[in-house]
């Protein structure tokens, strides 16, 4: 049987830096978190296996061996177990990557929950939302329409016909499972019954088993200004609904579209300022555009293609402080692409002008070209 390569798992380069692996993992992770897929299988092996993946390629030692030797070269190192998260060493990166997707709830995996065990769905969950380049730079209101889950009335909550359940015989009614990983020992949620003790015998014919149904709601958010991708908003009280009543936070992660002339490096804004040749050599005041209008750029006699102007404080708004970044415009040297017989002429006249100055690459090879000569006469 061919083995699974743990890159491949996570859908990463080899040559991967950690921030990607993290990046990889925490949306795998999401995607296959049996709260996200309950009574999914498939779902229940894959975030197993990309557990297991994450826990030796985010170790650093571990990750050499199996570059080196393979799973082969990991065994008794401590690189794996049973699907679980095998060491302690990066327990708490792993947990960091759970706390941030779900807003602080550990889904089971050791730390304070918002969720008790006999329900079947976090409170809090999480959106992408799409913004345009300029909303997330000047802010913006958003409606955004989301579902949510409430508690399945008929059945409590447990999608068990009459709400009746049985006691787990994986875990015993425990709700979790130890492993072992050399000495250390720790416990794990319940693969089967994901940490209720029990299980149900007959499904809910009104939830078919899932323990909730799905309401439509409409949360209006005011997004800063300054916002990046990555960037998240928590819209307290429009999460999940518990038995109780009470409904957790949705949080918001921004997705930004890329602008057709400015390019966002976290608060600075760079764009490129195409200039004719003639322009950079003569000098020239140009408007560009900038994020409030626009700005006049002085060019200096003989500006060099690449070369960036700065203009403090006219990038983005820092979304903690408001303090703003800068707009760097870089050239970009523009040379014509046909030239008439008159053209050619004026510019032959030019070159002449310069004297020696228009034919640098003679002074730069003359040495060059007597030593290759004096390679062939011994």
């Amino acid at each position: 049987m061919t083995e699974m390569c743990y890159y491949e798992v996570l859908e990463v380069n080899k040559d991967c830096s950690s921030a990607e692996l993290k990046k990889a993992y925490r949306k795998l992770a999401m995607k296959y978190h049996p709260d996200r897929n309950p009574d999914d299988k498939e779902a229940e092996d894959k975030f197993k296996i990309v557990n297991e993946a994450y826990q030796v390629l985010s170790d650093e030692e571990k990750r050499s061996i199996y570059d080196r030797y393979g799973k082969a070269g990991l065994e008794g190192q401590g690189g794996f177990g049973g699907g679980g998260f095998g060491g302690a060493t990066n327990m708490d990166d792993i947990m960091d990557i759970f706390n941030s997707m779900f807003g602080g709830a550990g889904g089971g995996f050791g730390h304070q929950s918002r969720r008790d065990n006999s329900q079947k769905y976090t409170l809090d969950f999480e959106i992408e939302l799409n913004l345009e380049f300029h909303e997330a730079v000047f802010g913006c209101e958003k409606k955004i329409d989301i579902r949510y889950k409430t508690p399945c009335n008929e059945c409590k909550g447990t999608g068990a016909k009459d709400g009746k359940l049985e006691t787990c015989d994986y875990c015993k009614g425990q709700g979790q499972i130890l492993m072992r990983q050399g000495a250390m020992q720790f416990a794990q949620t319940c693969p089967k019954c994901q940490g209720q003790g029990q299980t149900v015998k007959e499904s809910c014919n009104s939830c078919k088993g899932k323990g909730y149904h799905e309401k439509e709601d409409t949360v209006t958010v005011n997004i800063p200004a300054g916002v990046d991708s990555g960037n998240r908003l928590r819209a307290q009280g429009y999460g999940n609904e518990s038995k109780n009543g009470q409904r957790g936070d949705l949080y918001i992660t921004f997705v930004v579209k890329e602008d057709e002339n400015f390019i966002r490096n976290g608060n600075d804004i760079y764009i490129k300022v195409p200039v004719f040749f003639t322009q950079a050599i003569l000098g020239e005041t140009i408007s560009i555009p900038a994020l409030d209008g626009e700005l006049e750029l002085e060019l200096k006699q003989s500006t060099k293609d690449k070369e960036q102007f700065v203009f403090d404080d006219e990038g983005v708004a820092d979304v903690h402080s408001g303090r703003k970044g800068r707009l760097i415009a870089q050239i970009q040297m523009i040379l014509p692409k046909k030239i008439n017989d008159e053209q050619r002429e004026l510019l032959e006249k030019l070159q002449e002008s310069y004297g020696v100055e228009s034919s640098p690459h003679k002074s730069t090879f003359d040495s060059a070209f007597d030593r290759v000569k004096s390679w062939f006469k011994s």
